[in-house]
């Protein structure tokens, strides 16, 4: 599905990772791991076209990935450490918003992530948890091939990371995969770590 061929990036003058590669087929995983500055976000970033590589190449099924960034965007959801989240609208209005942009139903993705009946609420009044399982919930809104995800049980209690395990195992089955940065242990059962090293 996805590889990584010798993929360099670099943040102002600094080199942050040089020859990067991997592979991810349809229903794997693959934790990044290393210290802080190694790379994990701007690895992510760089995943979802949102960054430029310096070197290297990165591949969907063969072909180049960011030739067409627009499509490429269209098979990923990408979470990065902030929820995304207007907090004068209420979570239902937050979530329609991306709703009308990939299709899908507010409601059964608020149950995803435990937030039902909470929708009328403005998002400025959930919890620092709440509003991380409402960024959660984006994923469950459409399918899409590919997450992309950084930190992405900051904030959740027990029962939160067994809904979001349980997310990630119907996404995995059928057919997707993940790319998570992550300090901690995620519900990724069977998935490879990559670890990346101090910033060159």
């Amino acid at each position: 599905m996805l590889e990584a061929i010798g993929l360099a990036a670099v943040r102002g003058e600094q080199v942050v990772f040089a020859d990067l590669s991997f592979n991810l087929a349809s229903g794997e995983a693959l934790l990044l791991t290393g210290a802080n500055g190694s790379g994990k976000s701007t690895l992510l970033r760089l995943l979802a076209g949102l960054v430029p590589a310096a070197e290297g190449a990165l591949l969907w099924h063969g072909g180049d990935a960011l030739s067409d960034v627009p499509t490429h965007a269209a098979r990923l959801r990408y979470l990065g450490h902030l929820d995304a989240l207007k907090p004068g609208l209420t979570l239902d209005e937050n979530l329609t918003l991306w709703a009308r942009l990939w299709g899908g139903r507010v409601a059964p993705a608020l149950e995803a992530v435990g937030l039902e009946g909470l929708g009328h609420l403005p998002a400025r009044m959930l919890s620092a948890g709440q509003k991380r399982r409402a960024a959660l919930a984006r994923l469950a809104l459409a399918p899409v091939p590919l997450w992309l995800l950084d930190e992405p049980s900051v904030g959740l209690d027990t029962g939160s990371i067994g809904l979001f395990g349980a997310m990630l195992a119907t996404h995995r089955a059928a057919g997707g995969a993940v790319v998570a940065a992550t300090h901690v242990d995620l519900p990724l059962p069977g998935a490879r770590i990559f670890h990346l090293g101090q910033p060159a």
